[in-house]
């Protein structure tokens, strides 16, 4: 099968199509011929080195993918050849075949192509896991989402605001922010321009904050909190390392949680999927919540398709497609 890597860390043209043998579905696993997978920054921290994949996980980059079962491993039940599936993935999306977990898998949504369930499975699991499974928002609380207008930001939104929570979102520019707004954000805050602690501020503090920035935002977030606020970090691309005052945590009785979806076990990843498909799908099979794709290139620009993730000009999600898509790729 053909496959996305990079052999050698570097910018977006390290990334190498290359054929390697076909994955066999061991027991429990599942083999799904892609359709669809889509580029997160994780991919990109992977590419330049920075971000390995766990123990016995594909070096072949992508962590989500929709298609269609291919064949079943030993003691799979629930799923037959030729369903039309999306899925969470340690690794190996970049790919035209994939051996995944079962508990993993998801049914694409009612009336969505494979082109946007593809880019649904990670934004969707990270969101749910991470905002209501561990921050526990609820309907009547303050969300603020940073980066509002990416692939995490622009599902968040509308997940949220469609749960009954009142969003607040940061992006860089007037258009991005219309998006937001368009779908679903109540105040949306332009960084260069605004200070998000001040408008929260105003507001009554953020009851749980979504961010993706890391130590540069960190003294800022808490700041921005309200009492028993709940700061959850899932990405760094702001840096590693930042002061916490924990004396202005304390008088807060508010909490900060780090956390990453990739390298959690099996199990974990499993209840996370089929809590999505129980309470997350149903809002976008009504439309209530909806894919956002930038853009689909078929696998081979993946470099392409990299080079765009890191000018952050996009707006939701980069989905790239294999040959079992047919003409829509």
């Amino acid at each position: 099968m053909r496959a996305v890597i990079a052999p050698e860390p570097g910018g977006p043209d390290a990334l190498t199509v290359v054929e390697v043998d076909d994955p066999e579905p061991g027991p429990g696993e599942v083999l799904v011929r892609v359709a669809a997978t889509a580029v997160n920054r994780a991919d990109t921290l992977q590419r330049q080195g920075h971000y390995r994949p766990p123990p016995g996980a594909s070096e072949v980059l992508g962590l989500e993918c929709s298609g269609t079962v291919a064949a079943l491993g030993e003691g799979v039940t629930g799923w037959s050849v030729g369903d039309e599936v999306c899925a969470l993935l340690s690794g190996g999306g970049y790919a035209e075949l994939v051996a995944v977990p079962a508990g993993q898998l998801m049914p694409v949504p009612d009336d969505l192509d494979l082109v946007q369930a593809g880019s649904l499975p990670e934004v969707a699991c990270t969101v749910w896991s991470n905002v209501f499974m561990i921050a526990g928002l609820q309907p009547g609380e303050r969300l603020l989402v940073h980066g509002g207008a990416g692939g995490i930001g622009t599902f968040a939104i509308q997940l949220a605001h469609a749960l009954g929570a009142t969003v607040f979102t940061t992006a860089g520019s007037a258009e991005k922010l219309a998006v937001c707004a368009d779908l679903g954000a109540d105040v949306t805050i332009n960084y260069r321009e605004q200070d998000f602690v001040e408008v929260l501020g105003e507001a009554g503090g953020a009851d749980v904050i979504l961010d993706n920035m890391g130590a540069k935002y960190l003294p800022r977030n808490v700041d921005a909190l309200a009492t028993e606020g709940r700061l959850v970090v899932i990405g760094l691309q702001g840096g590693t390392k930042g002061e916490l005052d924990l004396g202005k945590l304390l008088r807060k009785r508010a909490a900060v949680i780090a956390t990453a979806l990739r390298a959690r076990p099996t199990a974990e990843k499993a209840a996370i999927a089929a809590a999505v498909a129980e309470h997350v799908w149903p809002l976008v099979a009504d439309g209530r919540v909806r894919p956002v794709v930038h853009t689909a290139m078929p696998l081979d620009r993946a470099p392409e398709a990299h080079r765009l993730m890191e000018e952050s000009g996009h707006v939701g999600k980069i989905v790239l497609t294999t040959g079992a898509l047919g003409a829509a790729s």
